[in-house]
């Protein structure tokens, strides 16, 4: 039997994951890697990091299913929008990766539309002009690591998100590459015509020399060394990790939904071969692109979500281990209605604001750990309502009722009923968690030959379990009202 290395690249951490060609699971290794905070706002990498965690855990991963040479392909799935620039001669990166989470261009992007650019980006890219995205982060870069614009253009210097960069380290420097998911975030990529668009890169005075090669998510990328796995193994799949999700979660169909709990929250709403504009500030993407065909989506991105019980972790210490909050919740004084707004690196969608920072509301005497822990929890819930909320502003007629979740969030079950409770609709959790690694290993083995088609793929998919509203209607809009009064609070300060 064959087998598909799948590589989660992630925000704190990096995992590897071999599947058989049936995507049955057979191994996991995962390895946590350092944050770098050099201001307040400012989030970053050591792109070292990124590829030696990559390394060490795809070998442990291959060694622990003890397949014996029959590795067929591998799938890259990785943190979206964040930003290596290396040396095309060595692989050396000239600057820290800057993370998706970083604020410091926030200054750049408000000029940017005061000057009247954002029509101009949102209308071609899909996105907002927001410090969230690769292309102000990169004009950062080159503007401040001394000489690198003009090595830029003299073709020296190229640009990635991560999975290009991983690509690059794992095929010995021989391919420059991305996939459409991952270029449509770098607010660089006309993702109605499919290619690099020039009238932004000359804008932010970006050379377009150093921008990869743009693929379909399921395609030929590169050959790995052979010093890695013993022989070449093919790259033959790549998606952002939420584009991954939604292919895990078989969202093949117009007007199917997921959302995603990890260090922050994405929701994903299939919109076909229509490319909804929103009227209520989430952004306009691509979903997958297989056989040049692109497949649109609306997204909703909230920047904190499994990172707020990080936050209890390590922040406030009042848990050792994200898995206690779901007996703190259960425990917590119903009577005290604490609400976090957990906005540390600003506010995503649907509000956009990127210089509101996380405030506590409802504080007693009383108020402890327990009651910490379920407010954490809830925040969750209440802004993914935020984002279904407007999703449904933007296409209502398309969007179904029920919501799939997958991520390490998604395993409390306390937090899941919150979610359906406060969302008033069914979510589903699938048998099978790992969903971005799952999405990227079939995009792998299908462009292999050893896994179905989308649409055989889709009816494998397996419920595990369906969370139903149960809280009084009266009570669910009491509860989203006080977090709607706390979050206009929060963006009034």
């Amino acid at each position: 039997m064959h087998h598909i290395l799948a590589i989660d690249q992630g925000t704190t951490s990096s995992r590897a994951m071999v599947f058989d060609e049936a995507l049955t699971l057979k191994s996991v290794a995962q390895e946590e890697f350092p944050q770098i905070y050099p201001h307040p706002g400012w989030v970053e990498h050591d792109p070292s990091d990124l590829w030696s965690s990559v390394a060490a855990t795809a070998r442990a991963a291959v060694e622990r299913a003890e397949i014996d040479g029959s590795l067929a392909a591998i799938g890259i799935t990785n943190q979206r929008e964040t930003v290596v620039v290396w040396e095309r001669a060595s692989g050396h990166p000239i600057h820290n990766a800057i993370v998706w989470q970083d604020r410091r261009t926030a200054d750049l992007c408000h000029a940017l539309a005061e000057a009247g650019h954002e029509p101009l980006i949102t209308g071609r890219t899909g996105l907002l002009l927001d410090p969230y995205f690769s292309a102000t982060k990169l004009k950062w870069l080159l503007d401040h690591v001394e000489g690198a614009r003009a090595r830029a253009r003299r073709g020296e210097l190229l640009f990635g998100t991560v999975d290009s960069y991983l690509i690059w380290k794992l095929t010995g420097g021989r391919a420059h590459v991305t996939d459409a998911t991952n270029a449509a975030r770098t607010m660089l990529f006309d993702i109605g015509r499919g290619t690099w668009d020039a009238e932004i890169c000359g804008l932010l005075d970006i050379p377009m020399e150093m921008l990869p090669e743009v693929k379909d998510c399921a395609a030929p990328f590169g050959m790995t060394r052979a010093d890695l796995f013993g022989r070449e193994i093919p790259i033959l799949g790549v998606a952002g990790d939420q584009q991954a999700a939604t292919c895990g979660q078989a969202c093949f169909r117009p007007g199917m939904m997921k959302s995603t709990y990890g260090t922050g929250c994405f929701a994903l709403l299939n919109t076909g071969e229509e490319r909804v504009t929103s009227r209520a500030r989430l952004l306009t993407t691509i979903a997958y692109q297989l056989g040049g065909k692109r497949t649109y989506a609306l997204e909703g991105s909230i920047f904190i979500a499994g990172a707020v019980v990080q936050w209890l972790r390590d922040g406030l210490k009042i848990i050792r281990k994200a898995g206690e909050t779901q007996g703190l919740a259960l425990s917590s004084d119903a009577a005290q209605d604490l609400v976090i707004v957990p906005a540390f690196t600003g506010l995503g969608a649907p509000w956009w604001k990127p210089e509101s920072r996380g405030a506590v509301f409802g504080l007693t005497r009383n108020s402890g750990p327990a009651e910490f822990a379920r407010a954490a929890l809830e925040s969750v819930g209440y802004q993914t309502r935020d984002l279904l909320e407007a999703m449904r502003a933007d296409w209502a007629a398309g969007a179904e009722g029920v919501l799939r979740v997958d991520g390490g969030m998604a395993a409390s079950d306390w937090s899941m009923q919150f979610l359906a409770d406060i969302i008033g609709a069914p979510v589903d959790r699938p048998v099978v968690r790992e969903t971005t690694a799952l999405g990227v290993a079939w995009l792998a083995g299908m462009q292999a030959g050893l896994c179905p088609g989308p649409e055989e793929f889709a009816a494998d998919w397996a419920l595990e379990r369906r969370f139903e509203p149960q809280m009084e209607a009266a009570v669910r809009e009491a509860k989203y009202d006080r977090w709607g009064r706390a979050v206009r609070a929060v963006m009034a300060v």
